[in-house]
């Protein structure tokens, strides 16, 4: 069973207990397939998820494998990335996990996703990010909006409620790059080129 949200909904995470315990945000996709005979095998589409946060302290920045910002659990952000599937055969996809148990030290979290190799062919990718945690329904974010060219998508806007949980909002809005998405919500980092 399963909540999948509608572009502009927002939704409270379920507290359960003392901490709402490790949020995982996990991104999956589709790679394109060959259409005829004698077409090209299609270019591999290399998806990459991260997100941007903001602390109650004022600390901003972002978690992603661009640049090798893994990001820590333990610590400040307490967000991490797990690694980067490049080919997007792993069966997993690509995982953001949340510590739960610090909420009250983060005020707001962006979950994005850009092409990092490939042609931007979202009907193609197929996005879908899940967000599941302890005792509750797994929230489905789909990235269903299509006909751009446009290479990085903002998905999902988590904010603080009362130090004891998140909201979740759908977002699927595109950009032609981080600063631009930057602007968009705010976030005011400066942005260098990066390599992973």
């Amino acid at each position: 069973m399963a909540v999948e949200l509608r572009k502009g909904q927002k939704v409270n995470l379920d507290k359960r207990g003392a901490s709402i315990g490790e949020i995982l945000i996990n991104l999956n996709w589709s790679q394109p397939v060959k259409r005829g005979l004698f077409s090209r095998a299609p270019q591999p589409i290399d998806l990459d998820l991260g997100c941007l946060y903001e602390l109650k302290n004022g600390a901003k920045g972002a978690v992603q494998a661009l640049g090798n910002g893994f990001g820590s659990l333990t610590q400040p952000p307490y967000i991490a990335l797990d690694g980067d599937d490049r080919t997007g055969t792993s069966t997993e996809g690509e995982n953001l996990r949340i510590n739960g148990a610090m909420i009250s030290q983060i005020k707001r979290i962006l979950v994005y996703t850009f092409i990092y190799e490939g042609v931007a062919n979202w009907q193609e990718a197929n996005g879908v990010v899940t967000v599941r945690y302890r005792g509750s329904q797994d929230i489905i974010v789909r990235m269903d909006e299509y006909g751009t060219s446009q290479k990085m998508c903002a998905i999902a806007l988590f904010e603080n409620q009362n130090d004891q949980t998140f909201s979740v909002e759908k977002i699927v809005r595109f950009f032609d790059g981080h600063s631009h998405m930057d602007q968009a919500f705010n976030w005011g980092l400066r942005w260098v080129p990066g390599r992973k």
